[in-house]
């Protein structure tokens, strides 16, 4: 039972560690990868030499299928070129499992010891993030070797051996152990690396360690596919896509497998080595076979999963790129764009409630639709950041990831005001038929026309940083004030006056007046994170 501990831990501690590399590489050059990958799909041979590259630099084949799939998500990149690269990615991984698989015992200390070293002294810096990756690396060495000391006393246990024995020559059945085994070690690798010990100890024949090596890269796809349940219609097409190149691969080479064992048995190479040696040709054999039918295979996904339902009842977020999250200056880069967005919106709002003021109360139903909007916005991007903690985060990329936050939770903010003030102003005004004095409609007209002025200063300061309009934008709010104790005192005089208009809907627009001024020093907060100035000056609302 502990044996069998060891070996469910070190298949853990190599998939942990792959998971330690690939956020390392990711977090120090993932722009540059992304950038590579987006610029070699033109032709087919680069785009596959592409996924052989970033595959072997992030240790996994999964990392750069999720990497092509949000380029295909976001209409960055067609089907076609995104399953060469993902036909590429199948290599690179074969390639780095037959590398890693030497006797490089010795460089596992080093890389962990470095790496601890690196990563604790300079842990947010490029050089303690490609420490952190030195740190998986060294993992995935001491988990390998783990793997191989655990599987050899199981393989001597009589039950497993029995158990094995029963695995003598029906392929299929060899082949869906050979995937189920690679589904539950959740890598491909350590299903390989069994196989390779099993079959050095003759526990299991060469000609079933072919069939499980071939089950294995099959368990490949069905994890991947299973992984894209929740993308959308272009990811699963990546991954169904991919799926399909490993079936017909397993199914073509399955019936040639006693073919295939009699040959590579004569060969002067001990069997352990023969198994990975196969691992690695016939995924480079495969993939550059099926790289000329990338384009049927991308024609015959589509009619198998068809386009995601059209929802125009309400926005979804449209840039948050679960990809992106292990490049921490891309996820920013998205999750402010997506900040901009709520901003779009809640200027349709700040548009309609004018319209809701001058008597459309049909606009009044809009806002609502368009505050729903704003709340599934900064939901996603909450969630979005938070799957990015803050404490891990370099200087600048933390003060940014607390701008974005702000930002997001001020514009959600005035948002629920822009909702309440149209709701306040449909009930009190349009329906109890009570209407503004023309001089107050003209005040809130301008007070309108100002606050949608520092709302696209506001997103213009949070999206450049320019001090001199972060400075702008602070003197605005100031005139801001001024203007709404100016109008204050122009009511008060119109109810001394005894304008009927006023008096009927004073309390109505003295609160509007608080509105317009809360929404102002939301939208102005900006300027204040810019401009690195505690915000004092900021009245109490």
């Amino acid at each position: 039972m502990l044996t069998l501990l060891n070996l469910l831990s070190a298949v853990a501690l190599l998939v942990w560690g792959t998971h330690i590399v690939r956020t390392g590489i990711m977090r120090v050059y993932g722009a540059d990868l992304r950038r590579v990958l987006s610029r070699s799909v033109e032709k087919k041979p680069m785009a596959f030499l592409a996924g052989i590259g970033v595959t072997a630099l992030v240790q996994s084949s999964n990392a750069t299928t999720l990497l092509v799939t949000s380029f295909v998500a976001q209409n960055l990149v067609s089907l076609t070129p995104a399953l060469v690269v993902v036909l590429g990615a199948d290599v690179g991984t074969a390639i780095m499992a037959r590398i890693l698989t030497f006797d490089l015992s010795w460089l596992s200390p080093l890389f962990i010891f470095f790496g601890v070293v690196f990563f604790l002294s300079r842990k947010q810096t490029r050089v303690g993030q490609l420490g952190r990756a030195s740190i998986g690396l060294g993992l995935i060495l001491l988990a390998l070797q783990l793997i191989v000391a655990a599987a050899k006393p199981i393989t001597q246990a009589a039950g497993v051996q029995v158990l094995f024995s029963t695995l003598t020559g029906d392929v299929m059945l060899d082949a869906l152990i050979g995937a189920v085994f690679a589904i539950i070690s959740y890598s491909s690798l350590a299903a390989v690396l069994i196989t390779a010990t099993l079959t050095a100890t003759g526990v299991i024949s060469f000609k079933v360690a072919l069939c499980l090596v071939i089950g294995a890269n099959l368990g490949s796809g069905l994890l991947a596919m299973i992984n894209a349940s929740g993308s959308n219609a272009a990811g699963k097409r990546v991954a169904l896509g991919s799926l399909l190149f490993k079936l017909i691969g397993s199914i073509a080479i399955l019936p040639f497998v006693n073919v295939v064992a009699d040959v590579l048995d004569k060969m002067p190479v001990n069997d352990e080595e023969l198994v990975i040696f196969f691992h690695v040709f016939y995924n480079l054999i495969r993939c550059l076979v099926m790289v000329p039918f990338a384009d049927p295979m991308a024609r015959l996904c589509r009619r198998m999963i068809a386009d995601d339902p059209e929802n125009e009842t309400h926005l979804k977020p449209k840039h948050l790129d679960s990809s992106a999250l292990d490049t921490p200056a891309l996820a920013l880069a998205n999750a402010s764009r997506e900040t901009l967005r709520i901003g779009d919106v809640v200027e349709q709002m700040i548009e309609s409630f004018n319209k809701v003021v001058h008597g459309d109360l049909r606009e009044e139903r809009a806002v609502r639709r368009l505050d729903d909007d704003v709340d599934v916005l900064y939901t996603a991007i909450k969630l979005y950041l938070a799957r990015m903690p803050k404490e891990d985060l370099p200087e600048d990329d933390s003060r940014r990831w607390a701008e974005i936050i702000e930002m997001a939770l001020n514009l959600e903010q005035a948002g629920d005001i822009i909702e309440r003030m149209c709701a306040d102003v449909a009930d009190k005004s349009l329906t109890a038929r009570r209407a503004f004095s023309a001089e107050g409609l003209e005040e809130l007209q301008t007070l309108q026309e100002q606050v949608l002025y520092n709302l696209r200063l506001s997103l213009s300061v949070f999206l450049s940083h320019d001090v001199t309009s972060a400075k702008r934008l602070r003197r605005s709010k100031h005139r801001f004030r001024i203007l709404i104790r100016r109008f204050s005192h122009a009511h008060v005089e119109r109810l001394h006056l005894q304008n009927v208009q006023s008096i009927e809907t004073s309390s109505l627009h003295l609160g509007l007046l608080g509105d317009m001024k809360r929404l102002n020093s939301l939208f102005c907060a900006v300027a204040y994170t810019v401009l690195d100035q505690p915000d004092d000056e900021r009245e109490e609302d």
